[in-house]
C-alpha cells in the first residue's frame, strides 16, 4: 500500500518488535487473518513501546507478509513457538474463544534509524507513514 514513500504502519509491541527486526520471530500471531489487501505488501513496522518500553511510537522497518494461516488447537500453536516466540503466560498467549491465526513474515528491512511517527499511532495500523 505505497504511493511513493508512504506506507500504512503496522504496529507491534516493544520488546515483540525487536525480535522481528532481528530475524528470530518469523510468524506473527493474531485473533484474525491478516486482511487479504495486506498480503505481499511492503507495510511499515511500527514499535510501540507497551508496558516496557520508555519511548514513542517508531517505525523501525519495513515489513511484508504472506497469507495467514489459523492454527488447528492450542497444542499445535505451541508446538510452533520457536517461529512466533508467544508462551503461554504471555499476553499474547493461546486464546481459547478465538484461536489464534499466524501471519508469516516474510520480508523485513530494518531502518537505519528509528523514524519516530509525527502523529499518535493507532491500535492495530497506523496510517500514512512516511519512509524516505
Amino acid at each position: 500500500m505505497t504511493k511513493s514513500n508512504i506506507y500504512m504502519g503496522f504496529n507491534v509491541q516493544y520488546p515483540i518488535c525487536q525480535l522481528i527486526t532481528e530475524g528470530k520471530k518469523t510468524i506473527e500471531t493474531r485473533t484474525y487473518p491478516i486482511p487479504k489487501h495486506f498480503i505481499g505488501i511492503e507495510m511499515a513496522l511500527i514499535e510501540t513501546p507497551g508496558k516496557r518500553g520508555n519511548f514513542k511510537a517508531r517505525a523501525v522497518a519495513k515489513i511484508v507478509f504472506g497469507d495467514s494461516f489459523k492454527y488447528p488447537n492450542k497444542q499445535d500453536f505451541y508446538n510452533d513457538i520457536k517461529r512466533h516466540y508467544v508462551d503461554p503466560l504471555s499476553d499474547w498467549a493461546w486464546n481459547e474463544k478465538k484461536g489464534k491465526w499466524g501471519w508469516p513474515i516474510l520480508k523485513v528491512t530494518k531502518l537505519l534509524e528509528p523514524l519516530l511517527l509525527n502523529k499518535p499511532s493507532g491500535i492495530i495500523y497506523t496510517t500514512n507513514i512516511k519512509i524516505q
